[in-house]
């Protein structure tokens, strides 16, 4: 390809990606907001998921105490059983010990149990609130995606049409200027790659170039781009647009015909006053 060939790709190229961000542009912050409350349901069923599991590992530290409490209670039992055949003092005061370390242990039990009781009611109403917050913003979702969808299915068919043109236009530019092209089309705050010069200046940052770099422009011997924002510029009669230029010659003859026939109109009113000054 020339020179000309492809900066007229690019252009195009340049058209239909503007355009297709001119689509993504319809559905604002929409596809931004799907995300977010996305990531924020998906934290919040973890968080769902862990209150329930804490739930599960307290509800099973009550069943292990209660049954820590039955075994105790069976140990008092047999420990007060055995007191009745004890045969000196030091046997009672080693039951006795025995009995009142399982009654600790009871005690101890009973207390754990009430704890883990109140963590699980501290854990249910959280969880209810968690379900609560994961049920509104699951409401939200299902609005902002039928709104999304809604959006893209206008634009989807149109779209798609400028996303095969734009693969078409790419399979044709040579890769190292198809990948500097995309460079500077990302660092681009509007997303413009190439643009035209518009007034003897560029298009992008509307910054003046010099006329013999306007000139180079126009002969596409090679591909220049904007000192200033490294903009790959392009002429806009090869872009195909056109310019309010070729007016201005026409206006200024216009204009300088209006002011000389206005002279000589003041002229010769000049004239005939000096003529009638003289004949008096």
């Amino acid at each position: 390809m020339t020179v000309e060939e492809k900066l007229k790709t690019l252009f195009q190229l340049q058209t239909a990606l503007s355009a297709i961000d001119e689509k993504k542009a319809l559905r604002g912050e929409l596809p931004l907001e799907v995300e977010d409350l996305e990531a924020e349901i998906e934290g919040l069923s973890t968080r769902i998921d862990r209150i329930k599991a804490e739930i599960d590992e307290f509800e099973r530290a009550i069943s292990q105490k209660k049954g820590e409490i039955v075994e105790a209670n069976t140990s008092v039992e047999r420990y007060k059983q055995q007191l009745n055949d004890v045969r000196n003092n030091r046997e009672f005061d080693t039951l006795s010990k025995e009995i009142e370390y399982q009654s600790l242990e009871i005690e101890l039990c009973n207390k754990k149990i009430n704890e883990a009781r109140r963590r699980i009611e501290e854990k249910n109403v959280e969880l209810d609130g968690a379900a609560a917050i994961l049920e509104e913003k699951q409401g939200d979702l299902d609005v902002k995606k039928s709104e999304l969808d809604e959006i893209m299915d206008e634009t989807r068919t149109e779209e798609e049409k400028l996303k095969d043109k734009a693969h078409e236009l790419e399979a044709k530019i040579e890769p190292r200027l198809l990948t500097s092209f995309k460079r500077i089309r990302k660092n681009a705050r509007n997303g413009l790659g190439i643009v035209y010069v518009q007034r003897d200046a560029c298009g992008g940052c509307f910054n003046k170039i010099p006329p013999q770099r306007q000139l180079d422009i126009k002969m596409h011997k090679k591909i220049i781009v904007c000192e200033y924002c490294g903009r790959i510029l392009i002429d806009p009669e090869l872009a195909g647009v056109k310019t309010e230029r070729a007016a201005a010659p026409e206006e200024k003859k216009t204009t300088r015909r209006r002011s000389t026939g206005t002279g000589i109109r003041k002229s010769s009113s000049s004239k005939k006053t000096t003529d009638a000054n003289d004949m008096a």
